[in-house]
């Protein structure tokens, strides 16, 4: 056994932790290590890419990767669909990469543990799974002695403790290199004074706005052919267009079908009925309802004011008789069954069993057939033949790599790549699948990044110039508006009679508030932070309008209240800011690497065609 294990066993002596901070923010760099605390690694199936010469292993990305498809999967009823396996592919390289990139980076820094961090690490700070372990818990919450104790008990063998100690011998260094990257982190009571103000101050303002768009008319202002194409040539990166694909789609949507809504009108009314025989509700609706927030509460809904439900709910809610038992009301969350338990002016208690409207078990197998037959038919048809078999339509749609939506089937960013990158014209895809459909696309054209042409361009960048002319004649006669409000006495309202312009008020408003009329976090909502009550502003230029402001009255924010959540404030900030700089010091590690990605060429399909085994001569 090794000695530091012994030590762990033997010792009685009550140690202070100091390496707390060796489990803070972990989670940001998804060490990806079990309880073992051996890392996922293994070679068995070779190197599927390199970080620097050092290789991936394809059994550490596929560990890496049937975590997070667990994760995904857990979080969600429906199966995880093809797009959403290739992020996860996608994610659990980019985990890997990081885990490789960090064991470098320890060892360039010589960053190690020694036996008596590790002694007081599980001593002090079990893993995880220990404290979420019942065994370790007095009344749900950790127990630090029960967990010493069983340390120090035979129960705890000699492999476990193996276990803890390669746990912590990997934990560990990484702490002190999240400590290293994150050190130095402080925010000020100056900093923590402006944040909070940005958010509580709260002004009034009046003012006046002016449109140059609509205030100078075009042919009040002149751009030249030659003012067009300099701006062409110094600002020819504005005219990028990104690849472009128009495709023929066919989708078969997951939504229930109206036999799936009778489906779950029946059950609905199978439980009215259970109820009405005598059953428990609360025994019910812990076994049937889809709402799992009520559900373990006996589908109590506690009390809600009138208002607060979706109408349908609302409505019953809101009419029927104390005790009352509801037939099957359907609103967008699915059929329920309710009964008002006690109402009080425009506030009310009840609870409900619902039933979400989904596909029955033969509407899923039908679907999925379809999806199948689709996928077969579309492998020697065209999209529109494939699709006409199967009663389906196909529409024309036009993606790009940075939108990619179909109607019926959402975002479809995985047969873009296809469209994209692999198809040729008059192709048809496999069937794709999405966590709302399964679709179907036929590449019809593709264009190729591009610069538009002066000619192409030319209408936008004529638009533009025209309104930057018009906001220099706005600026120029709003200018000497507003200095006469200011020198002369003028009032905004007599401004704004003599000018045919508008006099408006907003607020109260904050600094980071998006104000109609003014906009959000722009040099209007500055401005009026800047003024005292009365006050009149400068001309103030946004990149739409022009205004001049006048404050109404100003609520300073709370300084006692902040004072009083000032340093909860401050760990929030710090653990932001924190956690941005390991982000930013992880890219920065990813920049300079050299990374290569051969997981196309190793994990790709086998052709059935190819030949296996070399022919024996």
């Amino acid at each position: 056994m090794p000695m530091v294990m012994r030590k762990m066993r033997d010792s009685t002596k009550i140690i202070m932790l100091v390496t707390a901070l060796a489990f803070v923010g972990l989670m940001v760099f998804q060490w990806g290590m079990d309880i073992t605390g051996r890392s996922t690694g293994g070679g068995l199936g070779g190197a599927i890419g390199r970080v620097d010469g050092t290789p991936v292993s394809y059994d550490r990305y596929m560990a890496s990767y049937r975590n997070l498809y667990d994760q995904v999967q857990r979080g969600q009823e429906e199966p995880i669909s093809s797009q959403q396996n290739r992020e996860i592919e996608d994610a659990a390289w980019d985990e890997v990469v990081n885990q490789v990139l960090i064991q470098q980076e320890l060892a360039r820094r010589g960053i190690q543990v020694t036996d008596e961090e590790i002694l007081q690490a599980a001593r002090f700070n079990p893993p995880p799974e220990f404290r979420e372990n019942p065994a370790f818990q007095t009344g749900g919450v950790f127990d630090l002695q029960k967990y010493q104790q069983f340390l120090a008990s035979p129960a705890a063998d000699d492999f476990l403790l193996l276990q803890l100690e390669a746990y912590y011998r990997d934990v560990i260094p990484r702490g002190k290199l999240l400590r290293q990257v994150s050190s130095g982190i402080y925010v000020t009571d100056q900093e923590l004074w402006e944040g909070w103000r940005d958010l509580n101050d709260q002004v009034t303002v009046r003012y006046v706005a002016m449109d140059p768009g609509t205030r100078v008319a075009d042919d009040e202002v002149e751009v030249s052919d030659g003012e067009i194409r300099s701006y062409y040539v110094e600002q020819e990166h504005e005219f990028g267009v990104p690849a472009r694909a128009t495709v023929k789609v066919a989708v078969l949507p997951k939504t229930p079908l109206a036999v799936d809504s009778a489906a779950s009108l029946e059950q609905a009314s199978q439980i009215r009925r259970e109820l009405l025989a005598g059953a428990d509700f609360a025994e019910v609706a812990a076994r049937e309802s889809a709402d799992p927030g009520s559900a373990t509460n006996g589908g109590d809904l506690g009390t809600f004011a009138r208002g607060q439900m979706v109408q349908p709910f609302d409505e019953y809610v809101f009419g029927a008789n104390i005790g009352e038992l509801s037939e099957p009301i359907l609103t967008s969350f699915g059929y329920h069954v309710i009964e008002v338990m006690s109402r009080a002016g425009d506030s009310a208690q009840a609870r409900h069993i619902l039933v979400e409207v989904s596909r029955t078990d033969e509407s899923e197998l039908q679907l999925l057939t379809l999806a199948d037959s689709l996928d077969e038919l579309a492998q020697d048809l065209s999209l529109d033949e494939a699709a006409g078999h199967l009663g389906l339509a196909t529409t024309p749609l036009v993606v790009t790599p940075d939108f990619a939506f179909a109607a019926g089937a959402g975002s479809i960013t995985e047969g873009a790549d296809w469209a994209l990158e692999e198809a040729q014209t008059g192709e048809v895809s496999p069937v794709f699948e999405t966590s709302q459909a399964f679709y179907a696309l036929e590449l019809v054209e593709s264009e190729a990044a591009r610069t538009l042409t002066l000619e192409e361009a030319l209408p936008s960048i004529e638009q533009t110039l025209r309104f930057r002319k018009k906001m220099e004649r706005v600026m120029e006669e709003g200018g000497a508006w507003a200095e006469r409000v200011r020198s002369e006495g003028m009032t905004l309202d007599e401004l704004a009679a003599e000018h045919g312009l508008e006099v408006r008020e907003a607020g109260p408003f904050g600094r980071s508030d998006f104000v109609p009329g003014l906009g959000r976090q722009n040099a209007a909502i500055g401005a009026a932070f800047g003024l005292t009550e009365g006050e009149v502003s400068d001309l103030v230029v946004t990149d739409t309008d022009a205004f001049i402001l006048e404050l109404v009255s100003r609520t300073p924010a709370d300084s006692a209240a902040w004072e009083a959540q000032k340093e909860d404030q401050r760990l929030q900030l710090q653990g932001a800011f924190r956690q941005q700089r390991l982000a930013e010091w992880l890219e920065g590690l990813r920049e300079n690497a050299d990374i290569s990605d051969q997981r196309a060429q190793v994990l790709r399909p086998v052709d059935e065609t190819e030949t296996l085994i070399p022919p024996v001569f």
